[in-house]
Parts: structure tokens; C-alpha cells; sequence
């Protein structure tokens, strides 16, 4: 389990709507405001609230505060504390149409088919009532379509918006000026690191007729053995090297930070962040199959990771009472919309 630290939660969000006088690049070393101190005066972590969460400081003794988002981990006065609790959701991007014509599609971008598009919405409705305060997706259009399309649904009705730290000039171009706009947004991080695995030059081929070229029983290899490459491409064991590694890096701190993180991706990269969240062997892992479509919920408390499968859909009834933390969330969704 990685460490948590404030520069490796900061590391994480650098480049999440921040201009060069963003108080994050000042470092951790910047003391702590109290109500009774000036608003230009800012702790990192206060920062990282006032960026993403629901805390506007209108004057130096003045917060206006969400009620729903003290739930994710902020406190009545203002100041972030470490939340005992957080939320993991894993959504494998829908039907794809690579995945409609029976095609091996691995790095090659392509969009959802229709049937994609309303798995995502349904994931998001089985969703809706969990907090989300950061979402992670691949550098894939599949999986980032899931995502915004999941968060389409949810109650909170906040935008996903997509970071672009590529250069100097694209977080310039992008970035938000409104601090009300920011509360009401969620930031969105790429990584080609959650990329699906990379199937090197069976990408594009039907499985059907290479199956018949190559033989079933290789192909098979190719696809579920954990340590053998297709023909230039990746096995899964070196798709979860930069998986996991990605995880302990940029994911993990921002739950052990109380945040509530959704990452959005693909078949085999999510195989291997379940591989490690649930201690599976490499014999284990290549057995286990991920539906489209379907999200997965983890609750992060005293640094493990407790698995709660799939919220129930959104004609059954329940409060989504996996833990306390979020059946109070649930409530107080629905005392906000009566």
C-alpha cells in the first residue's frame, strides 16, 4: 500500500485548472489559515478544497459550504480533514465498435456503438447516488465517452471537465475563471497508463479468423495466459506493470486524502488495479471477467480496500447502504431535491 504524503496527493492534481500563481506551486510549507486570517493566506490542502470542493471564501471569516460535500471528507469550519472513508468506482467503458464487429482493438481509438452509449448511461444511474470527486480515465475516446456519459446521470449534476496538461499553452487555453464554475465541475485526468493493453499486430484482425489462422489454443494464450504477448504487443502482466504502478501513484493518495475517485477504462487494465485491490494471483486474475458497462464499487477505509460489487440498478429499490458515509450521502441528496 503506497504512503500517503502531501506532495504525492499535490503531484497528482498540479495541472487541474491551476495558473502560475496557483497557490499549490508554492508548496507544502505554506502555513495554515484560520477563519480569523486573510483569504490569500492558504494551507495546500485548503487550496485543493477551495479548487475542487465546495468551499468559496467570500471574506476572511466568511465560508459558504456544501452540505453534501462535507460528506467527502471537508469539515463545518472549512479546513479538510483526512476522511476515515472513500469511495472507488471502476467502470469498463461500454460496447465499443471494434467490440461490435468482433475486431481486437487494444490501443486503436474508436468510439461506443449505440448499445455502448446506454450501457454508460446505465452505469451512471446505478452511480448516481455515490459522491465523485475526481474522475480517472484512459487516453482512450471509449472509456472517456463512459465516463462523462456516466456522470450525465448523476444527482449532484456537476461537469466533468477533461484536463489538458500536454503544454504550457493547452492549460492556458482551458483554463476556468469563475470560481462558482469550478465548484461545480469535476476534474478529469487522462493517462495513457489506463490505456486498454496493447495487442500489438493482432489490432484490427476478426478474432474468428485469426483463430483460424493461428489455432484457437494460441489464441487463447495471446488473450487469457497472464505472462505471453500477442505478436509485438503487451501480456497483461506488462499492462498491470504500468496500471498498478499508475494507481499507487495518482490514485491511491487522492483516497487516502477522503476523496471519492472514479476511473473509467478497459478490460484489461481494470483486471490488473482489481488484481492488486483484491490480492488476486496471477492464476486468479486471468479468470476474471469484467462486464461493459457495469461499474464496481471499493470503499477505501483504514487503508484497505473493501470490495461492495455493483450498486443495485436503478429499479431496485435500496439507499445504497454499502457503509454509513454514504447512506447519509444518499439522504442528504434527497432532503436537497424536495
Amino acid at each position: 500500500m503506497a504512503t500517503s504524503t502531501s506532495h504525492g496527493t499535490l503531484g497528482s492534481l498540479q495541472s487541474c485548472y491551476l495558473n502560475k500563481h496557483s497557490p499549490f506551486q508554492k508548496g507544502s510549507a505554506m502555513m495554515f489559515m484560520t477563519k480569523f486570517e486573510k483569504a490569500t493566506r492558504f494551507d495546500t490542502r485548503l487550496a485543493y478544497k477551495q479548487r475542487y470542493g465546495a468551499i468559496r471564501v467570500l471574506s476572511s471569516a466568511s465560508p459558504v459550504i456544501d452540505p453534501v460535500q462535507i460528506l467527502s471528507g471537508g469539515s463545518s469550519d472549512g479546513t479538510r480533514k483526512k476522511s476515515s472513508e472513500s469511495a472507488l468506482i471502476l467502470i469498463r467503458h461500454g460496447e465499443s465498435s471494434w467490440n461490435e464487429k468482433n475486431l481486437f482493438t487494444g490501443c486503436v481509438d474508436v468510439p461506443l456503438t449505440q448499445k455502448g452509449v446506454d450501457e454508460a448511461i446505465e452505469a451512471g444511474k446505478r452511480i448516481k447516488n455515490i459522491p465523485v470527486d475526481v474522475i480517472f480515465s484512459s487516453h482512450l475516446i471509449r472509456a472517456q465517452m463512459t465516463a462523462m456519459l456516466a456522470m450525465s446521470q448523476h444527482r449532484r449534476k456537476k461537469v466533468p471537465v477533461i484536463e489538458h496538461n500536454e503544454s504550457a499553452r493547452a492549460q492556458e487555453w482551458s483554463e476556468i475563471f469563475s470560481e462558482e464554475t469550478k465548484k461545480q465541475s469535476i476534474p478529469v485526468i487522462t493517462a495513457w497508463q489506463l490505456n486498454e493493453r496493447m495487442y500489438g499486430e493482432l489490432q484490427g484482425l476478426n478474432k474468428q479468423e485469426t483463430a483460424q489462422k493461428f489455432g484457437t489454443e494460441k489464441v487463447h494464450e495471446w488473450r487469457r495466459s497472464y505472462d505471453v504477448p500477442p505478436p509485438n504487443g503487451e501480456s497483461l502482466e506488462m499492462c498491470a506493470k504500468r496500471a498498478v504502478a499508475y494507481f499507487k501513484d495518482q490514485i491511491e493518495p487522492q483516497l487516502m486524502n477522503g476523496k471519492n475517485v472514479l476511473i473509467a477504462a478497459h478490460g484489461n487494465s481494470l483486471r490488473s488495479i482489481i488484481m492488486y485491490l483484491d490480492k488476486l494471483t496471477s492464476e486468479e486474475v486471468i479468470n476474471l471477467e469484467l462486464s461493459t458497462g457495469v461499474p464496481m464499487l471499493y470503499i477505501f477505509k483504514d487503508d484497505r480496500f473493501i470490495r461492495r460489487g455493483s450498486p443495485p440498478g436503478p429499479t431496485e429499490a435500496s439507499v445504497y447502504a454499502f457503509s454509513k458515509k454514504l447512506a447519509q450521502y444518499r439522504q442528504k441528496l434527497d432532503n436537497m431535491m424536495l
